[in-house]
């Protein structure tokens, strides 16, 4: 729905303070976004010489969350550091293409066929040529293990290797994502040989055909990584190391950019751009993705009126994406659907059924439940932008007598409310998820039985997951899109979690210091995916 705006000197102060930065969010830098190539922020001039030390700093490490074994990694900020050392057999491209990465090239002799013809040449960081067992293994052993990431591989039936070294996939049924699915960190191939033998073990090692090996990890600290010379891809990469330094708060983060001790630095509070806008030789650019951020409620808590599918229609219809995606985001971040915002195929959220809808229903449907003065706390972890999402929801379903509590902790905190036990014991939480490079892919996580981590909060909707599995089924196109819709629909009804929008990446690095590339689109949050054609313009 589109509820009555909130004028900016009438709402809270983080409101107002939105409201006045947003014809300032835009900074010189930002407008000054330069397209050296279609669907490029940046391209890496390799005119300059390769070498020399990479500083960059983000606001989190995970590592010590889930290890670094790459199939079980299961957060964006993992599979950006992860992705690092360990490839795929394909990739995305700058339009979400899939192209060939350790696969130079592969066949669909039918729907339900793919073989894979791997790249010559491709070494391990230890120096051992990469087989076609390894890749064969390594899909067989995600397959069979707990990792959320296996569910997005679709129906596989079998993997073989070919007599010719190719690698023969084969599923069950027709899966239109399957590509898009191998493209991320945790369909990585890995060093089989080593595994098996009990040589190396990837929950604490880190051994693949990419770039960069780590040389150092302190937890919550840093990362060190150096050149592979073992790399497969000439002249790749131009950095001789890598350090990325954790900086959680965001004015350290800028801090750096401004005194030189980071090159490149992920932000995220939307003022940013403007607080950097006088730092001489700083840019600062958005990279819009397919994540987005969306709203949990949890259905299992016992005694939770919001397991009664009426209040939630009425938190949904309450809703006001736009206004967050303007107040909030600053203009950057879109509307969407449960198919990303910007992805083929993706639903128009201002279709949705909750869109059509006012004010007005949302207490109808409230008084209807018996929840007219429902309260409930809302989850959030500190880092920006999620206070001021947060609080466009508060001021949205304040509009329908809806009284909200925001509860602010640290990421560690927040993931532990959420995410440690079943039944979980929060009331609704504010969260994001990468949105990939095919519309359906995301969908599955509303099917808790599949996806794992929201068991404890979110109930099966057997119609709804019905519909998910048969949008995956269809071949791109006009009939896929209808399939899609469908599920949109589905995901809106149930409402036990709620899309919201999309969720930009800022990017700041100094222009003296760095040429980096980087892609216009991001689907898997990953805003290191072309570190290793950066060129350090002088030492760091």
């Amino acid at each position: 729905m589109r509820p009555i705006r909130l004028a900016c000197g009438v709402a809270a102060a983080l409101l107002a303070s939105a409201c006045a930065a947003t014809g300032t969010t835009t900074a010189p830098q930002e407008n000054a976004q330069e397209s050296a190539a279609p669907g490029f922020l940046a391209v890496a001039d390799t005119a300059l010489p390769t070498g020399g030390a990479l500083n960059v700093q983000v606001h989190i490490d995970s590592g010590a969350a889930t290890g670094y074994d790459p199939q079980l990694a299961d957060v964006a900020t993992t599979w950006q550091l992860l992705s690092l050392s360990y490839e795929t057999l394909v990739t995305v491209g700058p339009d979400f293409a899939i192209q060939p990465l350790l696969a130079e090239k592969w066949e669909t002799p039918d729907d339900q066929t793919y073989v894979f013809h791997l790249r010559k040449g491709v070494k391990f960081s230890n120096g051992r040529e990469m087989t076609a067992a390894d890749v064969v293994g390594s899909l067989k052993r995600l397959l069979a293990s707990k990792s959320v990431w296996r569910g997005q591989l679709g129906p596989v039936e079998s993997v073989t290797e070919g007599e010719d070294g190719t690698v023969k996939v084969a599923l069950s049924e027709p899966y239109t994502p399957f590509l898009a699915a191998l493209a991320n960190v945790p369909a990585a191939v890995l060093p089989m040989k080593e595994i098996d033998a009990g040589t190396v073990d990837p929950a604490t090692t880190l051994l693949g055909t990419g770039p960069y090996v780590v040389r150092d990890h302190r937890q919550d600290v840093s990362w060190t990584f150096e050149r592979n010379d073992a790399y497969w891809g000439e002249g790749r990469p131009a950095a001789d190391t890598l350090t990325i330094t954790i900086a959680p708060e965001e004015a350290a983060r800028i801090a750096g950019l401004q005194n030189g001790s980071a090159a490149l630095a992920t932000l995220g509070n939307v003022d940013s751009a403007s607080m950097l806008a006088g730092a001489r030789d700083v840019k600062v650019v958005t990279q819009a993705t397919t994540d987005f951020y969306y709203l949990m409620l949890n259905t299992l808590k016992p005694g939770s009126k919001l397991a009664d599918p009426k209040v939630r229609e009425a938190v949904a219809i309450a809703l006001d994406p736009e206004q967050i995606a303007s107040v909030a985001l600053g203009g950057k971040g879109k509307p969407t659907a449960i198919t990303p915002a910007g992805l083929p195929g993706a639903c128009d959220p201002a279709a949705l059924p909750s869109a059509g809808k006012s004010v007005d229903d949302a207490k109808r449907l409230l008084a209807e439940a018996g929840a007219q003065d429902l309260s409930f706390t809302l989850s959030i972890y500190s880092t920006e932008p999620a206070p001021a999402v947060a609080q466009v929801i508060q001021q949205n379903l304040q509009q329908a007598g809806i009284t909200v509590k925001i509860e602010q902790m640290d990421e560690a905190s927040w993931s532990g409310k959420v995410y440690g036990k079943a039944p979980a014991d929060f009331d609704a939480a504010l969260s994001w998820f990468a949105g990939y490079a095919d519309a359906g892919m995301v969908t599955k996580w509303w099917n808790p039985e599949q996806a794992g981590f929201n068991v404890g909060f979110m109930k099966p909707d057997k119609e709804l997951n019905t519909l998910i599995d048969a949008a995956g089924r269809v071949p791109a196109g006009p009939e896929r899109d209808k399939a899609l819709s469908a599920v949109c629909a589905g995901a809106d009804a149930d409402a036990q979690m709620i899309p919201l929008v999309t969720r930009p990446a800022t990017v700041a690095y100094r222009t003296d210091a760095l040429s980096p590339s980087l892609y216009a689109t991001e689907g898997y949050g990953n805003v290191l995916r072309l570190v290793a054609d950066a060129r350090v313009k002088k030492s760091q």
